[in-house]
């Protein structure tokens, strides 16, 4: 079972997937990402994207971001996150996105104040998600990806800088920054 932490959906449950291959960001992990987004998601344009269950995005609405973007290829996980969105009685501030990440970022032609992004868990996944992720950040704007602690996040990618990483269990955040 996956909770909605803070904010005005504090409490909420959300549906998790009924089949192997999606990991959602554990409630812990998520808990300590808002933390330290608390100074920048008030009003914040957040890119979800591998949303997955849509556990990040939606909290981000609940705490106060503008509008949430949702990006994500599978269409039972698409269906997962209109589930929990309904759920949470959310009708509005989101739009979600059908596609590969980098198709998605090639058509957007927007940038975010927050990009969050959860690859599946491998080098090559990591490398293609910032890649595809790095031009989405506005400026001032921060990107954030999740990735498995064994994976080692670059020091750079695309202009951006990583300024911060935290480790917890398996699981790593990296944080960057345009240099």
């Amino acid at each position: 079972m996956i909770r909605i932490i803070g904010g005005e959906l504090r409490g909420r449950t959300l549906e998790t997937p009924s089949w192997d291959g999606l990991r959602p960001t554990s409630d812990r992990l998520r808990e300590t990402l808002f933390n330290i987004l608390t100074p920048r998601i008030s009003g914040a344009r957040l890119l979800d994207g591998y949303a997955g269950t849509g556990a990040v995005g939606i909290e981000a609405l609940s705490r106060g971001a503008s509008r949430v973007t949702f990006v994500e290829q599978d269409p039972r996980a698409e269906g997962l996150i209109r589930k929990n969105l309904a759920r949470c009685g959310v009708a509005d501030r989101h739009v979600i996105i059908r596609a590969r990440l980098a198709a998605a970022a090639a058509q957007l032609g927007d940038s975010f104040d927050i990009v969050f992004l959860d690859p599946p868990y491998g080098g090559d996944e990591l490398a293609s998600g910032l890649d595809a992720g790095a031009a989405l950040v506005a400026p001032g704007g921060l990107l954030v990806i999740e990735h498995a602690r064994r994976d080692a996040a670059p020091e750079t990618v695309a202009g951006l800088k990583r300024t911060r990483a935290l480790i917890q269990g398996d699981s790593a955040l990296a944080f960057y920054t345009h240099v």
